[in-house]
């Protein structure tokens, strides 16, 4: 423990020095911080060590003050730069997972967008949503009970009869629509499961044909059957 005294004042400090290097020294006590220039003396003694020179506040510490002979002061590091983090590279699982969320989705889209059908009156369009599939499997339980008309609606129409023919037309354009789809979606995914790369599993879009070794054989009986409808239009 030393007295410290500032240059041109008479009061006596109690502190602890310490030289951090030739320039610089810590002075730590609870004293007034000041840029006079100080003496230093031991307790109880008048030694007068001169430290005049040390007029510049170097930096404030936590129970002190540290000061320069040679006008220096802190200048803190700039911080470390801090470097980007690395892109995060998703798992082929969690690829995976993306992909069948992406394909179930725009299964379910398709479905609830509906289907066209060809009437004898000519073509009408119908939601196929989880309720309006209800509905026509409530229409398919009708005709089993021998019912002969059938109220239903198009898509922005009013309700209106449909003959047993008509109705029969409707239901089975619409669920042989929704069976398709569903099979497709099916079969798309277990192909999704089975790839081993990111790449290719990014590659895999909804519509896109299915490998024949990915094709369930539901799939594979629906697409005959459509392909052999679609031949016999074309005659």
């Amino acid at each position: 423990m030393l007295h410290l005294t500032y240059i041109g004042e008479e009061g006596k400090h109690a502190v602890d020095f310490e030289r951090i290097n030739d320039h610089i020294v810590q002075i730590s006590g609870d004293i007034p911080v000041k840029g006079n220039g100080f003496t230093l003396s031991r307790i109880d003694n008048d030694d007068k060590w001169d430290y005049a020179d040390y007029r510049t506040i170097y930096q404030l510490i936590d129970g002190g003050v540290q000061y320069s002979n040679d006008r220096s002061v802190y200048v803190p590091p700039e911080p470390e730069p801090v470097p980007d983090p690395e892109p995060y590279i998703p798992t082929l699982e969690e690829v995976q997972e993306a992909k069948l969320q992406e394909i179930g989705t725009v299964c379910e889209q398709i479905i609830y967008a509906g289907v066209d059908v060809a009437l004898p009156n000519g073509i009408e369009h119908f939601s196929l949503t989880e309720k309006d599939q209800l509905n026509l499997f409530g229409k398919q339980a009708q005709m089993a009970a021998g019912a002969e008309r059938f109220e239903y609606h198009q898509d922005g129409h009013p309700c209106r009869y449909y003959t047993k023919d008509e109705m029969q037309m409707i239901v089975e354009t619409a669920l042989g629509f929704v069976t398709y789809h569903t099979t497709y979606c099916n079969a798309l995914n277990m192909w999704v499961l089975a790839l081993k790369d990111v790449e290719t599993v990014n590659d895999v879009v909804y519509g896109c044909d299915i490998p024949a070794e990915y094709q369930s054989e539901v799939l594979r009986d629906i697409l005959i059957k459509m392909k052999e409808q679609d031949d016999e239009a074309d005659i």
